[in-house]
């Protein structure tokens, strides 16, 4: 089936290249006559012997720009069909692609061909529906990680909600505890959906202020230094008081918590935890080291995705859904910051986070 686009641009080409050989065949026809009238005024004598001649002349040329009309037209229609048929089919390609990943397919792609504004239409095509079908796999894995996660607390609460129900278990003080503490988790749960969501909608607007990058560090240390003490981990600060950084002082401080809380619970009693801040010439780097269990090598490209543990069997002695660190990547990369891990099993981990300085302006007077 032609489309409508392509019969406009044949008909277009054609009703162009129609009115110029008109318009040129025309002309030629008017001049040929101008100039055989011409001859015959400036030699009349001469003339009448040669009449016939004359005739048969103009009648032969005439004829040919006829012909040569009529020829150049049949050719322009052929040209014209070639070319709006070439012009237009990258443009059906896209179409069929863009209505194929409306229906869901959305492993289909344009084939790109050249370096014009079509071909970057196609590559701009293709990256949409790669990203779409990005987020649907994430849609689907973050449906399929959160039924998994609502699946074990909730199976637990029901097993002793049974068993209390059918007197197997009497309710004791430890029994409960358990019970609150699977709502617990749920309720975390849910929270931590609820940041995550919240921080990847546009609705999220941050606070940027010039803030005092020691000061910051040392209310998340003072958040968690109760609970350090308490398990004997040794805390090393190392940050100058003069570093400022323009930054949502509330996002950050969640993250530097995160990141702390996470080193405090896989550091066993007796260790430590170093910060240390690292300035470069548009940056500054935030180490947080801890002689912690560590992460397996193999382990770490993926610890910043939702809902990834590192050793699923131990997901029962460290509570966690493993969405702390996507948060902390996402509010992080808000801050046009990065942020990264290095680590090594039994001897501890080292996130880096990179956050642009503040430059103070300088009046020149």
């Amino acid at each position: 089936m032609i489309s409508k686009l392509r019969t406009r641009l044949f008909l277009a080409l054609v009703g162009i290249t129609f009115i110029i050989v008109l318009i040129a065949s025309l002309l030629i026809i008017w001049q040929t006559n101008r100039h055989f009238m011409i001859y015959q005024m400036q030699m009349p004598s001469f003339h009448k012997y040669i009449v016939p001649l004359d005739l048969h002349l103009k009648t032969a040329l005439i004829q040919s720009i006829l012909l040569t009309m009529i020829g150049a037209m049949v050719l322009a229609i052929a040209v014209s069909f070639y070319m709006a048929k070439r012009m237009t089919r990258p443009i059906e390609d896209m179409t069929r692609v863009a209505k194929r990943i409306g229906h869901g397919d959305l492993h289909s792609r344009v084939a790109i061909q050249g370096n014009d504004e079509l071909a970057k239409l196609a590559t701009t095509l293709n990256q949409l529906a790669s990203q779409l079908q990005t987020q649907e796999e994430l849609r689907r894995n973050l449906t399929a990680d959160v039924a998994h996660e609502l699946r074990t607390p909730l199976a637990t609460l029901k097993g002793h909600m049974e068993a209390f129900e059918d007197r197997i278990w009497e309710p004791t003080p430890e029994r409960i505890h358990s019970c609150y503490e699977e709502i617990e988790r749920l309720i975390g749960l849910v929270s931590d959906l609820e940041q995550l969501s919240f921080i990847e909608s546009p609705e999220l607007v941050l606070d940027l202020q010039v803030h005092s990058l020691s000061d910051i560090i040392l209310q998340c240390v003072d958040r968690i230094h109760v609970e350090c003490v308490q398990k004997g981990i040794e805390w090393n600060v190392r940050v100058e008081e003069s570093i400022e950084v323009t930054i949502d002082r509330e996002r950050i401080i969640q993250v530097f918590t995160n990141i702390l809380a996470n080193a405090l619970k896989y550091t066993p009693p007796g260790g430590s935890i170093r910060i240390q801040v690292q300035e470069e010439e548009d940056t500054i780097v935030i180490q947080i080291a801890d002689t912690g269990i560590g992460i397996p090598s193999e382990d770490i490209p993926y610890v910043f995705e939702r809902f990834y543990r590192v050793d699923k069997s131990r997901s029962q002695q460290y509570r966690g859904a493993g969405i702390g660190l996507a948060i902390c990547k996402k509010l992080v990369e808000l801050h046009n910051g990065s942020i990264w891990i290095t680590s090594e099993v039994g001897r501890g981990t080292h996130v880096f986070i990179r956050l642009l300085k503040y430059k103070k302006k300088i009046k020149i007077t």
